[in-house]
């Protein structure tokens, strides 16, 4: 079974063993692009890493909150909430998250004869502004599905099944323009639309009333007016209702634990969480699992 390690509250990561990825490397579906190590990290306080000895694998680190700085090449970088970027194999060098705003990051480690074509041109910081055909959140639940196949077993059909998503997800960073195209919606005018998909896109993070209402371009309070009038919930209730329609998704379809469903919802507190939870769906979250399962 895939070894799962643990440091981070709400942290998942696994590495693959290397008799799989010997397998990996000799398979002629998988071996042009496969993962070694995959992982989440949510508020990874005190998190570096350097490395003075390069590795063969490439690193790809995907920022969605806080910030974080990097060196490589001798060049230093700053990243932030939205940005990824990829590191080239066989070359020194360390990351680390930020003291006070400790960043949130999704990270692959991965080889194969195509992984050089795919990091191409991402050693510096490669932005994906949320906007109203960005994605984000199916990028996101793409993730989970490669993690969740790799965290299944090692069969050959999940490798291979795993390893063609992992293409499709870094197709998604690499063509970001095509991807976008393809979810887009016929109508783009609405503000109240726009700001329930800029909710959705950012539901790991923990975004306030101005900055929903900046983003729309509207002040706080004629925002406000016009989210209440369209929906009956204030913005910030809706926001907190999508995220306990995620937290259930989650609780159905995932082996998560509460913990890690919350950090991964943008709630650093569980217990909070769990209020939240309670609030809105009539019970707690341990209750509503174990309810499913009758």
């Amino acid at each position: 079974m895939p070894r799962i390690k643990s440091g981070f509250t709400g942290e998942r990561s696994l590495v693959l063993p290397k008799v799989v990825t010997d397998i990996m490397q000799h398979d002629v579906l998988v071996s042009i692009l496969y993962i070694t190590d995959i992982g989440y990290y949510p508020k990874a306080h005190n998190h570096y890493r350097e490395r003075c000895e390069p590795i063969d694998q490439y690193v790809f680190i995907y920022c969605i909150d806080g910030c974080g700085r990097y060196e490589v090449a001798g060049k230093h970088y700053e990243i932030g909430a939205n940005q990824y970027f990829i590191l080239p194999a066989g070359m020194p060098h360390r990351y680390e998250a930020d003291h006070d705003k400790p960043w949130t990051i999704y990270w692959i480690h991965f080889k194969g004869e195509l992984a050089k074509y795919y990091a191409q041109d991402a050693i510096v910081p490669q932005t994906i502004n949320p906007g109203l055909h960005s994605r984000i959140s199916n990028r996101i639940n793409l993730f989970e599905e490669l993690f969740n196949s790799l965290n299944a077993g090692y069969s050959i059909e999940n490798l291979r099944y795993a390893m063609t998503l992992f293409h499709h997800y870094l197709g998604s960073l690499r063509y970001i323009q095509q991807y976008r195209e393809v979810g887009k919606s016929a109508d783009s005018s609405n503000a109240v639309e726009a700001a329930i998909h800029f909710m959705k896109e950012n539901m790991e993070r923990h975004l306030t009333l101005a900055e929903i209402a900046a983003y729309i371009g509207y002040s706080e309070s004629h925002f406000s007016m016009q989210f209440k009038q369209k929906t009956g919930h204030s913005p910030l209730a809706y926001y907190n209702l999508l995220k306990i329609q995620e937290a259930c998704n989650l609780l159905d379809n995932t082996p998560m634990k509460h913990n890690q469903i919350c950090y991964k919802l943008g709630i650093d507190d569980p217990y909070y969480f769990s209020r939240l939870f309670t609030k809105i769906m009539g019970m707690s979250p341990r209750n509503y699992r174990a309810l499913q399962k009758v």
